[in-house]
């Protein structure tokens, strides 16, 4: 069976994500109801606004489905995503991970740089990113900047501060997709 990866469509930078699992030869269903979960294995939660993503995931009557989802099936959240799947009351709670949003600075402090990942340097776009500002003990860090952890997992769920979707390199898709 091949795995059929979704990509949360209802704010944000989805189709970048979609442009680089397609690249992968990934089958990609862009997410917007919730039926579609039923035809998905995992699934992205891009980057965006995380305030207008949580109004509209409310909106749509979404975020029970995608709460469900989430707690059983391989999960990869960038930036607003990561801040959605944190800890949080407003969030889903899903990853014991606090996150102060814009940590990073504002849209003008937006940068790339290099960091390490499984032995080999990747490039992170960081725009308007999140902090991880407390990452619990059952997280494993996956990568850095400054010893700050910017790319952790817990179980099923891997969260990026940065945008591994705007850069040319499949790493962290494909340590996803292998999750």
């Amino acid at each position: 069976m091949s795995v059929s990866v979704g990509v949360l469509a209802i704010q944000g930078g989805f189709q970048k994500h979609a442009e680089m699992l397609e690249s992968l030869g990934v089958e990609v269903k862009l997410v917007k109801f919730t039926n579609d979960f039923d035809e998905i294995d995992r699934l992205i939660i891009p980057g965006g606004e995380s305030t207008a993503l949580l109004n509209l995931l409310t909106k749509h009557q979404i975020l029970d489905k995608l709460q469900d989802f989430c707690s059983r099936n391989p999960v990869f959240g960038t930036c607003a995503g990561s801040i959605i799947l944190s800890k949080g009351s407003e969030y889903l709670s899903l990853i014991d991970l606090e996150v102060e949003r814009n940590g990073y600075g504002r849209q003008v402090d937006s940068f790339v740089t290099d960091l390490g990942f499984m032995g080999n340097s990747i490039k992170a776009v960081f725009i308007r990113a999140p902090k991880f500002t407390r990452v619990g003990d059952n997280i494993e860090v996956l990568a850095k900047i400054d010893n700050s952890p910017v790319l952790v997992r817990q179980g099923n769920i891997l969260v990026s501060s940065f945008h591994p979707e705007l850069t040319e390199d499949s790493s962290v898709h494909k340590y996803f997709l292998n999750m």
